[in-house]
């Protein structure tokens, strides 16, 4: 566990600065929750340098579709765009394990590779289990005592995340009531 929390990722910064006129006043709401997603691995594994930099990677683009794909089946987009940008910047050799942490981060059971359990899936799974800690407000905590949980969300406010979340769940639901979360995998 990293004991300091992680308030600064400048592949991250980098990502927003870039970015920014895409999330419009979503922007805050977005880069808290990717900021509190980024120290709920740290709370559950020590993190090196490299990780936090895929982790900056992963959890800019984990949900990034939706903004920069204009959809809220944003799985796919999102990974291809994280995909484009892994290629861009000469580090298409993480593309696996950036790829498994965002196409897997909503996944309701334990995430395993299919060749069987190696060190990148202890960050995948890690990431999973950050983005339901922070989707159910901390009721899910994977054995993170609760007052890391609070101090991580004083740091990163909500600032309109969650209610971001339940309208374009409505909005989902209302254009394709038999899909209404399919980013939700088993």
């Amino acid at each position: 566990m990293t004991p300091e929390l992680i308030t600064r990722l400048p592949r991250l910064e980098a990502l927003f600065d870039a970015h920014m006129e895409r999330f419009g006043k979503d922007l805050t709401p977005y880069r808290n929750h990717v900021y509190r997603l980024v120290n709920l691995v740290a709370a559950q594994q020590t993190l090196d340098a490299e990780a936090r930099d895929k982790l900056a990677v992963a959890g800019f683009f984990h949900d990034a579709g939706i903004w920069l794909a204009g959809t809220f089946d944003y799985l796919g987009p999102s990974a291809r765009l994280a995909e484009h940008y892994l290629e861009e910047q000469g580090l298409a050799h993480w593309q696996e394990e950036i790829e498994a942490m965002i196409v897997n981060h909503h996944k309701i059971s334990g995430y395993s590779s299919s060749s069987g359990p190696s060190d990148n899936d202890r960050l995948v799974e890690a990431f999973r289990r950050a983005d339901w800690i922070d989707v159910s407000l901390g009721m899910l905590r994977f054995g993170i005592p609760s007052a890391r949980v609070r101090l991580i969300k004083r740091a990163f406010p909500n600032a309109g995340f969650h209610r971001l979340l339940f309208k374009l769940g409505g909005q989902q639901f209302l254009s394709q009531p038999l899909r209404p979360l399919p980013m939700l995998r088993r």
